[in-house]
């Protein structure tokens, strides 16, 4: 039983230094250490616009 937690552990830790090496290069050309980009707003009435595209508050209230 203590061979088998132990085997555990030392598998973990060779998985976590492998992380350590990997993720914070991966995807990042510009420097950037993985923040996540400012979220869009709506430049006419200002609220969160999460899919893109035409803000879907502003348009319902047009016309």
């Amino acid at each position: 039983m203590l061979k088998i937690v132990s085997l555990f552990l030392i598998f973990m830790v060779v998985l976590a230094m492998f992380g350590r090496l990997r993720l914070p290069g991966i995807g990042r050309k510009d420097g950037s250490k993985g923040h996540l980009p400012k979220p869009r707003l709506c430049p006419d009435c200002g609220r969160y616009n999460l899919r893109g595209g035409a803000c879907r508050h502003c348009s319902n209230h047009k016309g």
